[in-house]
Order: structure tokens, then sequence, then C-alpha cells
């Protein structure tokens, strides 16, 4: 697989017309969550695990799970050419982005986490990464974490740390895509995503779910003084503004 994100990527009508993704087996949240006691989502960046699994997140919260939300970075690479927007300026903003995101999906008060590891430094930290987390991951959590072949080296890393901590604690664990929907070919997921199923988001939370994704300003480019294209134009967004979500394993 060529794992390249580049370009304006796979767009959403070619998604739309994968016949495997919309006859995609669906899983309950109910069936999903099981005996799991809480929920805890791991994320590279601030808005991976909005965008990814925001639903499935306010939903775990409805159904009486406790959430926790790992941010791994604080995000603050994404414009380095961007004076407008240094580092410094973009781990303050990033943090307050996820804040209000949460807030607009009901986990105001989910459990946080960030370890401020260097955005783009995540596989030199990897090692460090599964042994904190399997300090803080229990056997009866169901863990959310980035594909492993997702395309960023980030995502990537987080993946595999995730994958080797809940290995030896014995936690469920599933994959969201990010990226994924950018580069592979349709006509792949179908192997790719062999163990892939979808959950549906009723109106109401995909309306949340919409809202909570806007308040990542600095990624969809409404803030003022970013000379360049936003990391999440219109055509990225549509991936995530489905009426369901998708997780593998």
């Amino acid at each position: 697989m060529n794992r390249q994100i580049e370009g304006g990527g796979v767009t959403e009508a070619q998604w739309a017309a994968s016949s495997w993704l919309q006859t995609l087996p669906r899983a309950s949240a109910t069936a999903l969550f099981g005996d799991a006691q809480r929920l805890v989502v791991v994320s590279p960046h601030p808005d991976d695990e909005v965008l990814a699994c925001g639903g499935l997140m306010a939903l775990a919260h409805q159904s009486g799970l406790r959430v926790m939300v790992v941010s791994v970075t604080d995000g603050e690479a994404c414009y380095p050419d961007q004076p407008a927007w240094s580092p410094e300026r973009l781990r303050t903003a990033r943090a307050a982005e996820l804040d209000d995101a949460l807030h607009c999906l009901g986990l105001s008060g989910a459990e946080r986490i960030s370890w401020h590891i260097g955005d783009g430094e995540v596989t030199a930290n990897e090692a460090w990464i599964a042994a904190q987390l399997g300090a803080v991951l229990q056997r009866d959590d169901l863990v959310l974490a980035p594909w492993r072949f997702d395309g960023h080296p980030d995502h990537e890393a987080v993946a595999r740390a995730c994958l080797q901590a809940c290995n030896e604690c014995g936690a469920d664990l599933k994959e969201y895509p990010v990226w994924g929907w950018h580069w592979l070919d349709p006509q792949a997921a179908p192997t790719a995503w062999a163990s892939a199923t979808r959950v549906a988001l009723d109106d109401a939370l995909l309306d949340r779910k919409r809202d909570a994704i806007q308040q990542f300003v600095t990624q969809t480019g409404a803030v003022e003084g970013l000379d360049c294209d936003p990391i999440l134009p219109a055509a990225v967004l549509q991936r995530f503004e489905r009426n369901y979500e998708v997780l593998i394993g």
C-alpha cells in the first residue's frame, strides 16, 4: 500500500460509491462496548479523536461508561511556515479547541491526559508511550487507537504503542482510520479493513459531532493570519460528517 498523504486524496463521492462501505456490517453501541467499564481514546493530535470517533465517545458517555481522552502530542507543528501560528500559540489554541469540542459532545467531564510529546516526534518516543499506556490501561477498558497503517508516522507509532500496551494488559482494542480515508483505494478497503464495522449516529448526535468538529478552527482555517491551505478543508471534513463511524478490529 502506498500510504501517501498528499493532494486532494480520495473524494467522498468515491467512498459513497463503494458498495463495500455502504454494506459494511453494523454494530450497535451495546455490542461494541460489551462489558467494558471505560472507553479510552488515544489521539496522536487534538482533533483526531473527535474526527474519527467523536460520536462513539458521546455514545459511551450516554451508556454510562467513563471516558478518558489521551492526547499524545499538542499538534503544534501543523503550520511550520506560518509566523502568525507559532508552535507555542498552536499548543494553547489546539488544547482549547479540544476542550470546546468535548463540551459540544457532552464530555466536559471526561478524564484527560496530555503527554506533550513533540508533534512529529512520536516514533522516537514510542516505547515511552507504550510504557505510559501500560500504567494507565485496565483490563476492562475498550481502547480506540489510530489505524496502524494510517499513513501518518505519528498515527502509526501511537497505534503500535497501543497494540503493545493492550496485548500486555488484556484490554480490547479497536482502530480508527483518519488519513486512511485520504489515500486508500476504496476497492482495496475490503482487504485492508476486512474486520471493519460501522456504528450509526442519529441526527441529534451527528449535529453535535459536526459542531464539535467546527471547534477546531485552526485546522479548518477559520482563523486570521493563516496564509496557506488548512489541514482540514471541506473535502476532508466530509469524511467525518457521515451518519456513522468506522472501527477496525
